[in-house]
């Protein structure tokens, strides 16, 4: 039977560690369990959180309704000849899920190696790192249909993903809960090297011809060496999008910061980093109060004790207004913000 909490603690449950209370609060272990939270018409029209690992989210609030924590468990995978299904329950730690493949030797996720939150997460956000998102992957998704109470497959047309965004953060917000993803991998494997420090902390190890685990084992120590550990101090990893600019833009700007660092996007666009526009601006490591950027990447914002979210949220806005000052460029937060 399904416990409903009143006026439950958020801070344990969110990675920047701010408090907040949510007015009800209540853990979903199996899709019948949505069947019948909501076949209560209390839940049907009242305000809605979906909560995995709570790591892309930012709380400068309370939360009057109802924060729904996904806890749906369990992986398993088919193999077809080359090709390999792992079909994952949505409230699995995303880097295990990771660890699984990479410890069978399926290529696709090595790549997404370390990152925060959820399975059920990853496809509303298209998540991704070092060259690879997770549409490269995605096979399908299990999602129950609030309004009617049914589960409903979504393949990777049906999702619409683009760049850190899906079908599920623009038309179909607030009327799917996803509960398990299912995606596609391979038993051959070709390393995806080209983006970051990953081939340059290949060479260092004098790895010529890496494996699946070295691709991970790279990324992993790549991130963990710029980005913090939530649990020692709270972020949420990466605050910012990386912005896409057009090709004409981008070379007037080259022309003046010929040390822009940037990545090929969709043709006619060109994706530049966001952390290294934010560090021109003086921001790397600076600290204002409770908050600041993170020492080693200044795309992450850091609660350095007992900071609000607020607090983060304006510091945020600080940022953004100086990078459009220098740059002409308006960045966009990656992170929700409730």
């Amino acid at each position: 039977m399904l416990v409903i909490h009143e006026n439950y603690s958020l801070k344990k449950l969110n990675t920047f560690r701010v408090e907040a209370y949510a007015r009800w609060y209540v853990e979903v272990n199996t899709e019948d369990d949505l069947k019948e939270l909501f076949a209560d018409l209390r839940w049907q029209n009242q305000n809605r959180l979906i909560l995995g690992g709570g790591s892309n989210m930012l709380f400068t609030t309370n939360f009057d309704g109802l924060v729904i924590r996904m806890n749906i468990q369990g992986i398993e995978h088919q193999i077809t000849k080359d090709e390999v299904y792992v079909k994952s329950g949505a409230g699995e730690v995303w880097n295990n899920l990771v660890d699984y493949c990479v410890q069978s030797g399926f290529s696709g996720m090595e790549n997404l190696s370390l990152i925060p939150g959820s399975v059920g997460a990853s496809p509303v956000q298209n998540i991704g790192a070092y060259g690879v998102e997770l549409k490269d992957v995605f096979y399908s998704c299990h999602a129950f249909e609030i309004e009617t109470g049914l589960i409903k497959i979504f393949d990777k047309s049906d999702c619409q993903f683009s760049y850190r965004d899906s079908v599920f953060k623009t038309g179909f917000k607030n009327k799917y809960i996803i509960t398990e993803v299912t995606y596609k991998l391979s038993q051959i494997f070709i390393p995806n090297t080209s983006y970051g420090a990953i081939q340059q902390e290949l060479d260092k190890r004098g790895i010529i011809h890496p494996t699946v685990k070295n691709i991970s084992q790279v990324v992993s120590f790549i991130r963990v060496s710029k980005l913090p550990d939530p649990s020692a101090i709270g972020n949420a990893g990466s605050f910012f999008k990386n912005p896409i600019i057009e090709v004409n833009k981008f070379r007037q700007l080259e022309s003046t910061f010929p040390d822009i660092v940037h990545y090929p996007a969709s043709e006619g666009y060109i994706k530049i980093s966001a952390g290294w526009l934010i560090e021109q601006c003086g921001w790397k490591g600076k600290i204002i109060g409770n908050v600041g950027t993170w020492k080693n990447q200044a795309l992450v914002l850091v609660n350095h004790g007992n900071a609000t979210g607020n607090e983060l949220f304006k510091l945020s806005i600080i940022i953004i207004e100086d990078v459009k000052k220098r740059f002409g460029i308006i960045l966009q937060r990656e992170v929700n913000i409730i």
